[in-house]
């Protein structure tokens, strides 16, 4: 029931020959060459085995890697209303150039995507402009004022992924109930953003003692974890199922193992900049460095690490969250949540955590993909006869994040002028070229 839509592209023909495949669902990892017919994956065949057919491109793909596409879970789009900082183009070829081929678009956008009458614009929008698949999330309750539900049905049926308030939280418990018992009806997964507001309250970064040194309002661990016990056990209840968007605490972890342990239908996420930095980043007082949830400890960053490592966090989601300049270029106290990442996620994380050897590529790339089982749609996966959704990226290449600009709108990433390594050269999203590096060419056969 779930959509996914794009803009019509021709289908890739095309011969990936050499490559190294990774594919751990598929228990793939040794060089292969590839074709791609129609959009489809053709042949897959020993390096060097298989030719171009008239017509196709060849991609001399010797000491790159091919995996499946990227999916990420929980993107700000920006359309409709706040075009200025993102829209469905600009967005989705930030996506494509960071190897994904499918993103989830959150709700809250201006006017809200509470109606079947504005998902169909939205989708309608995405079959013009889109690069890559794009999925909708619906709003949980009208216009996140958390207090009446939308037409969680209809919506469904029009196709919304899921359901969320992303952006707030649904702090009436009794709005929660009432929306699971929807969901057992009408499916699709509630995604919750997880925070007290009365425990937050004015907080502008994680509570802790650099708050404390900086004298900045801080916003407590518990203020996360307590909703995630909350909603798990209202979950358990209900029979339902819910996914806890970037968590950013060990409480949290423990809250999500321990629903989890006792079969509650739960599932969680984290993203890039909660796996690699901490509140110790937001001394150099850099707006890009300010998100909800805020950045925690060092020891809360461990953890999240270990329970992505062990399968407790399922999927990686990178909130891609563009603000325009001048909304960034102001005191951190007033500045808006948020940090961009679609472009970098693979490269930051396969540079910290796969090279120190902290996880392995293998549960990196499998977390990067998850998102599409955890929300019912298509795991992308090199098989033949399955449509091209792969990404072929150079682990050798070094680059610095943002030193050439950004495909994204905005600007305001918290790994601005990191040295990386590990570029996407070419991203194909349902059989079609989405992305190609400007300096990687494709020769005629």
């Amino acid at each position: 029931m779930s959509t996914l839509v794009a803009a019509a592209r021709p289908p890739a023909e095309l011969l990936l020959r050499g490559a190294h495949l990774i594919d751990p669902n598929e228990g793939i990892d040794a060089p292969h060459d590839v074709l791609v017919r129609d959009g489809v994956i053709a042949e897959i065949g020993a390096p060097a085995s298989l030719a171009a057919p008239p017509g196709a491109q060849t991609v001399e793909a010797e000491g790159k890697h091919l995996f499946p596409g990227f999916v990420d879970p929980h993107v700000h789009l920006r359309s409709p209303g706040q075009e200025h900082k993102e829209d469905l183009e600009t967005g989705t070829r930030a996506a494509a150039a960071g190897g994904y081929c499918a993103v989830v678009a959150m709700a809250n956008t201006d006017p809200v995507l509470d109606s079947p009458a504005l998902l169909r614009g939205m989708q309608m929008t995405a079959a013009r402009d889109a690069r890559i698949p794009v999925g909708f999330m619906a709003a949980i309750s009208v216009g996140l004022a958390g207090e009446r539900l939308t037409e969680m049905a209809e919506l469904r049926e029009v196709g919304a992924v899921g359901f969320s308030d992303d952006g707030k939280p649904v702090a009436d418990a009794g709005l929660l109930r009432h929306a699971l018992r929807y969901q057992r009806l009408c499916g699709g997964v509630l995604a919750l953003h997880e925070e007290d507001p009365a425990l937050s309250g004015a907080g502008v970064m994680g509570e802790g003692a650099v708050s404390v040194e900086l004298g900045l309002a801080g916003i407590p661990s518990i203020s996360e974890s307590t909703m995630i016990a909350r909603d798990a056990l209202i979950a358990e209840h209900e029979q339902g199922r819910v996914h806890f968007q970037h968590l950013s605490t060990r409480r949290s972890i423990d809250a999500l193992a321990g629903a989890r342990e006792r079969g509650v239908k739960v599932s969680g996420e984290v993203t890039p900049h909660h796996l690699l930095l901490t509140d110790e980043d937001v001394r150099t007082l850099d707006t890009s460095f300010k998100m909800n949830p805020p950045l925690r400890t060092a020891a809360d960053r461990l953890a999240l690490v270990e329970a992505l490592r062990d399968g407790t966090i399922e999927c990686i989601a990178t909130d891609h969250a563009p603000h325009a300049h001048d909304e960034k270029n102001v005191p951190f106290e007033v500045a808006p949540m948020g940090t961009t990442g679609l472009e970098c996620s693979f490269a930051v994380l396969y540079t910290d955590l796969v090279l120190p050897g902290v996880i392995a590529l293998a549960v990196l790339l499998e977390r990067l993909t998850a998102g599409a089982r955890l929300f019912d749609l298509d795991v992308p996966a090199i098989v033949v006869g399955r449509s091209a959704n792969l990404c072929l990226i150079d682990l050798q290449a070094g680059w610095r994040v943002g030193e050439a600009g950004y495909e994204s709108r905005s600007s305001n990433c918290c790994f601005a002028g990191r040295d990386v390594q590990g570029r996407t050269l070419l991203t194909l999203a349902d059989g079609a070229v989405a992305y190609r590096e400007r300096a990687f060419a494709l020769s005629a056969a």
